[in-house]
């Protein structure tokens, strides 16, 4: 009888040599004569473990990592597949810290299942929601989802029930349903994690999505960044088709070229329609004029996945999640200067604290954390003193922050505040659309006076004339302009990072 090893598949496992991992441990099985059976999972979002090979026991999983290529000859003399002690156990993965009190909705089967097999997707409880939907007319899965709570995961956090109701009442011969998978934001791999480890649950949203509001075609917009999750993407889709869940949905993977902006989801459209990828006038929102001039769904890759929970379980199950009117959970990303980056899903209403020091075990670098990025680049540098503000979208807006993509990236007391503005504003230099003057020029005149406040210049630019004061208020009203006159959230947002610099570490402004 063959004993089941899981090696995770997943591009931050890969990276750390997981492939070499699974040859090994096959290598070994063969030269001990025991018979295993590697199954490729994904990744339970324990990055800093990664390789982690778990074994099937009697007992449940076992945990062991990080596993390297030269620790596979010690894991089988020390008996690893009965789930035996040795340097690297963990125990079982569900006991460990950093999981047992996640709140797994959405990442439910991450890790735990063979992403490409169906069987193991519905002997988790997949495809139930589907199941649910097909019985039920296209106002009824509205009014669901709507009353559910649910808000747009990719950072507007527009309400979903809202958006796919406008797309459902709009008469049209051809509606579309597109996914946004074009995870751009630093600091963020959600998306990714999701598509690699647990693909058909975003197909089955989608899926769902199609049939509340009588699409027939939809597309997945996946950034070619991503190339084992487009490969995986891709052959779930083949093995759904096969299985008849797809009979009136066709379903189909296209490639981004590496923009930014194509996260925003009219340059996606357009980018989609084969052009170039800069922002539309709104309106007419995507919802009544999108993709092709026809009514279109566009949600991100976590709202879509989120969808199969809301129609398996109830809205009032989902909506018990969170707080206020932020309801469900949301796949936090830890990265940067933290100990114990990864994922952690838990209902909005967590503390920064919490996700910092209770799940990350604080910086890497074992100094304090100073200041904390959420929301991707866009999103404005938090102090410590607002780490204990409730992570929800309402309570975020209210210290000028946004909760965005749920990416925190950490930097501890050595970080140089004035180079991260800098960096905000040339960020948005290199990758605006070019469509609108504030983004397009505010942004690059941004650079230019960030950089003579820091080298103590003058507003003319003139050597050894340090006209702090009036380089800053230059900087504020360019602010002003770029929030107020950028047509997409790019040229809108970018002032956040800025601003908020200038505002909780402005001695930062004044060393040079």
């Amino acid at each position: 009888m063959s004993v089941t090893v899981f090696v995770p598949r997943d591009s931050s496992a890969i990276s750390l040599g997981a492939d070499t991992v699974a040859r090994e441990i096959a290598s070994q099985a063969i030269r001990n004569g025991c018979a295993v059976r590697l199954v490729r999972n994904g990744s339970r979002g324990l990055a800093w473990l990664e390789p982690m090979v778990e074994v099937q026991t009697p007992e449940g999983r076992i945990a062991y990592g990080p596993v390297t290529p030269a620790d596979v000859a010690s894991l089988f003399d020390a008996e690893f597949l009965h789930g035996a002690p040795h340097r690297l156990r963990l125990g079982k993965p569900e006991d460990h810290p950093y999981l047992a009190k996640q709140e797994r909705l959405t990442f439910a089967r991450v890790g735990v299942i063979d992403p490409l097999s169906i069987d193991d997707y519905r002997a988790y409880g997949g495809f139930v929601g589907l199941e649910k939907a097909i019985h039920r007319g296209g106002a009824e899965i509205v009014k669901a989802v709507t009353d559910s709570g649910l808000r747009g995961r990719g950072g507007a956090a527009f309400p979903a029930g809202i958006k796919w109701n406008t797309v459902l009442n709009t008469p049209a011969d051809l509606k579309y349903i597109v996914c946004n998978a074009d995870e751009g934001d630093s600091g963020t791999f959600s998306d990714r994690m999701l598509m690699e480890g647990d693909p058909f649950m975003l197909i089955e949203g989608m899926a769902i999505a199609a049939h509340a509001v009588g699409a027939r075609k939809g597309y997945i917009y996946v950034r070619s960044e991503y190339p084992y999750a487009e490969a995986t993407l891709r052959e779930a889709i083949r093995i759904a088709t096969a299985a008849g869940f797809l009979d009136h949905f066709e379903l189909g993977v296209r490639r981004g070229a590496g923009a930014y902006i194509c996260g925003e989801e009219t340059a996606l459209l357009e980018s989609l329609e084969g052009k170039r990828g800069i922002v539309r006038f709104k309106p007419p929102v995507p919802a009544i004029v999108g993709l092709f001039g026809k009514p279109t769904v566009v949600n991100n890759v976590i709202t879509f996945a989120a969808i199969p929970t809301i129609l398996a379980e109830g809205a009032e199950y989902y909506k018990n999640y969170g707080m206020g009117r932020s309801r469900g959970t949301l796949p936090f990303q830890l990265a940067g200067n933290i100990k114990h980056g990864g994922l952690v899903e838990k209902a909005f209403g967590v503390t920064l604290r919490e996700l910092l020091y209770d799940y990350g075990g604080g910086s890497r670098s074992g100094r304090p954390i100073r200041a904390v990025q959420v929301g991707g680049p866009l999103g404005a540098y938090l102090p410590e003193s607002q780490f204990d503000t409730p992570l929800d979208y309402e309570s975020f807006a209210a210290i000028g922050a946004m909760v965005g993509h749920g990416g925190i990236v950490a930097f501890d007391d050595t970080v140089d505040m004035a180079k991260m503005a800098r960096y905000a504003m040339e960020f948005c230099a290199i990758e605006s659309c070019g469509k609108c003057t504030p983004c397009r020029i505010g942004s690059t005149r941004g650079v230019e006076v960030i950089d003579k406040i820091i080298a103590g210049r003058d507003a003319e630019g003139g050597p050894q004339v340090n006209d702090r004061e009036k380089n800053l208020a230059l900087l504020r009203d360019l602010n002003e302009t770029m929030l107020a006159g950028s047509l997409c959230a790019m040229g809108g947002m970018t002032p956040f990072p800025v601003m908020s610099a200038l505002k909780h570490f402005e001695k930062d402004f004044t060393h040079a």
